[in-house]
């Protein structure tokens, strides 16, 4: 199967190539068999392979990287939890093997080049990553509280700015709110989580929310809202503050309050089934390359049970690299991650949804074609 290019432009620069190593060691399947997809043990794999990209998969990643180490040990694989846009950056200059983004390649991007893939071909967003986004607060005594999305956008956007603000009161009747002001907290960096929570945000609450979507939070939007690195940075943020409301893969909410989104007539709290509910209800982004397996959420949904903001995140590869060596690496990783038992591994350490049989088999049949 070939993948044609749309077009070509210069190679975008290179990102920092330092990677951060998530190796680790896994006991082997209790049977002795092999993942699917990967080496027996014996393994005659070897060599060394990076990437780079999503801070929200960072603990899938790690648990991927030690199930498909024990069964090929002398494979050495890191990743960097970047963020997507810095993944997606090292990816396109040639300095990762393979990304991690929370949004597929634009178009525009695709119009690029990409150095470490054979001139004249495609990458694939292939969907390996399903988790919920959670909206984490932290108010002394309250666990949990029931927004609609025109409260969260007001609140993000600056139009309410206390805790005991009655749009806030109503929704929560029962709930004793403290005349505390309301501190946001939002991701600093180029975030594929921040993309989209804002497209949650443009799609169920355009009135509200006027800024449309982005993954980079402008300087000049919401100046009341507070920036922090990573996800990592948004927790400790939301935790160290007080009145404080951020957004997050919701694998880190922690001890955190949390919110449970008015989807139609109910509130849905935030969990992995919901999470993989809105996936299965969502159609494919129209006018993709073949083999390009990105997803285009439906956020207004009203099903009963479904959690609309939702992240999923793309493992980013080539269909045909310049390097055979890291051909043969990557094929192989993508196959355990996307296998049975590499998804269990990934739910186990992150909490993530388990993508389903269906979607799995079509992510190896892609797989299977990376030479």
């Amino acid at each position: 199967m070939k993948f044609t290019k749309l077009g070509r432009a210069a190679v975008i620069a290179a990102a920092g190539t330092l990677l951060l190593s998530s190796c680790a060691a896994n006991e082997p399947a209790a049977d002795g068999a092999a993942p699917e997809g990967t080496q027996a043990a014996g393994s005659t794999l070897s060599g060394d392979v990076a990437g780079a990209g999503a801070s929200s998969m960072g603990a899938a990643q790690e648990a991927w990287i030690a199930g498909f180490q024990t069964e090929n040990p002398d494979v050495n694989v890191t990743y960097d939890p970047a963020g997507s846009g810095a993944g997606r950056e090292q990816f396109i200059a040639g300095g990762v093997s393979f990304a991690g983004s929370d949004a597929y390649l634009k178009d525009e991007e695709l119009e690029g080049e990409f150095a470490a893939c054979v001139p004249d071909t495609l990458p694939v967003d292939l969907p390996v990553y399903i988790s919920p986004i959670a909206i984490i607060f932290n108010v002394e005594g309250v666990d949990s509280l029931n927004l609609d999305a025109s409260t969260i956008a007001k609140i993000f956007s600056g139009q309410i700015t206390s805790w005991d603000d009655p749009a806030i009161a109503e929704q929560n009747e029962g709930v004793e709110l403290p005349a505390t002001p309301i501190q946001p907290v939002h991701r600093s960096d180029d975030s594929g989580t921040t993309e989209n929570f804002t497209e949650y945000l443009a799609a169920t609450a355009a009135a509200d929310w006027t800024e449309g979507v982005f993954e980079t939070w402008p300087s000049s939007v919401y100046s009341t809202s507070e920036g922090a690195q990573g996800t990592s940075g948004v927790v400790d943020a939301v935790s160290n503050g007080t009145g404080t409301i951020g957004y997050a893969d919701a694998s880190r909410a922690g001890d955190l309050g949390t919110v449970a989104l008015k989807v139609g007539e109910e509130y849905v709290p935030f969990t992995a089934e919901a999470a993989a509910a809105a996936v299965d209800a969502s159609p494919r982004v129209e006018g993709r390359h073949d083999g390009d397996i990105a997803v285009e959420l439906d956020r207004t949904t009203t099903e009963a049970g479904v959690y609309p903001l939702v992240l999923i995140s793309y493992a980013i590869a080539c269909t045909e690299y310049q390097d055979a060596e890291a051909a043969e690496l990557v094929k192989a990783y993508l196959s355990y991650v996307a296998s049975e038992e590499g998804q269990l591994a990934g739910e186990a350490n992150a909490g993530n949804a388990p993508i389903s049989d269906a979607l799995r088999g079509e992510i190896l049949d892609v797989v299977e074609t990376i030479k």
